[in-house]
């Protein structure tokens, strides 16, 4: 293999990378992986497998089967055969004809016809994080060394990749949970003691026979009282740090978490309101964002990227110019993974992305997302 070649391959995994860990959270991730691990040897299946504590399987998310394909089937692999194999013996697995194998136990039903297996663990060390398994090449022949050695590459890259997303999300969750403890005892503490002492006021003025309804007045105003701190905590309940940001701030954020080349000039043109939506809609829309920078700092060869954000009445709206090489929108269209995740991502929330380009234009993307009753 010449040098030009092992370049090209490391620039090929490098943008894999790239696009695996900007999914939404970890099953996306997983899904971006196999994905791209598909996309990297030209086969037609993929699979990432992560083993739960029992010996059996916690996730399992494939590539070049359809949703409806695999809704067909009687179940998704469980973790026997050949799917537990390299788990359990930590090394590559790589056959021409799986059928042949003494640990083969077969396909569920509806499952699609499958020859060749390629199956590497995903591992740091000792720790094992998952099993990348891929199956059949396109052109119909078996697995090569050099397909083994890339797809070994993208398993050391796919480990540091799950280990990230997957520390994001227990920080989040983490996050949540100190929140709600945090306004438990709030509730505790404030809202239920008041509660209390206006029941207590209710049961003295229930035995007394001459009450007077000018005494029910404070008791009224104190249940009011109540019913704002309620309203109030709940409202803080749905508050994380990132709501607190600046459309502005968010944006900044986006494009430093990137680590945006010195050569490339980065304008940005936000608001210094909140943002509109509630903090995990607006998290996913600042995704479609990354996905567009990412593939302007990845293939547009530009000097400068403008990024403005403006609210109106009903709609969020984003553009992104850059002054890059432009491509054939057609052509990407078919074929370009980034470009139809960001159309997913905004039609998920009612909104939609256009695109202007063309080869040597530049290109201009346009995200907009109906505020509605969020």
């Amino acid at each position: 293999m010449n040098m030009t070649t092992i370049v090209q391959q490391l620039n090929e995994i490098s943008s894999a990378v790239m696009y695996a860990t900007e999914g939404i959270d970890l099953e996306d991730v997983l899904k971006r992986i196999a994905e791209v691990s598909r996309n990297l040897v030209q086969c037609k299946y993929a699979a990432l497998g992560i083993p739960d504590k029992d010996g059996g399987l916690k996730y399992f998310k494939v590539s070049g089967i359809s949703d409806e394909d695999a809704a067909k089937m009687d179940h998704l692999p469980r973790g026997h055969g050949l799917i537990r194999a390299p788990m359990r013996e930590r090394k590559v697995i790589r056959l021409p004809r799986m059928q042949d194998d003494p640990r083969s136990v077969g396909f569920p039903e509806h499952h699609p016809p499958m020859t060749s297996l390629l199956g590497v663990p995903i591992q740091l060390g000792e720790q094992l994080f998952g099993v990348l398994y891929l199956s059949d090449r396109i052109d119909g022949k078996p697995f090569t060394d050099e397909d083994q050695q890339l797809i070994e590459t993208m398993a050391g890259y796919a480990a540091l990749t799950i280990v990230g997303a997957t520390s994001n999300e227990q920080q989040s969750q983490l996050k949540v949970l100190e929140e709600r403890e945090r306004i438990g005892m709030e509730l505790h503490d404030g809202v239920i003691q008041s509660l209390y002492g206006l029941g207590m006021q209710v049961d003295l003025l229930r035995i007394d026979d001459n009450v007077k309804s000018d005494q029910l007045i404070p008791i009224i105003a104190g249940l009011d009282t109540v019913i704002s701190d309620i309203r109030r905590y709940i409202m803080k309940l749905r508050t994380v740090e990132g709501q607190a940001k600046t459309i502005q701030e968010c944006l900044e954020d986006t494009t430093q978490k990137l680590n945006m080349p010195a050569t490339i000039d980065v304008q940005i043109n936000g608001t210094n309101q909140t943002p509109p939506f509630p903090p995990a809609t607006f998290e996913s829309i600042c995704l479609i964002i990354n996905e567009a920078l990412s593939n302007a700092v990845r293939h547009a060869q530009a000097t400068q990227i403008i990024i403005t954000a403006d609210v109106t009445d009903n709609n969020f709206n984003v553009i992104i110019q850059d002054n890059g090489k432009g491509f054939d929108l057609e052509q990407t269209q078919e074929s370009g993974l980034g470009l139809a995740n960001m159309h997913r991502r905004a039609r998920f929330y009612g909104g939609i992305v256009q695109v202007d380009t063309s080869i040597g234009k530049g290109t201009t993307l346009e995200i907009t997302i109906p505020i509605k009753s969020f």
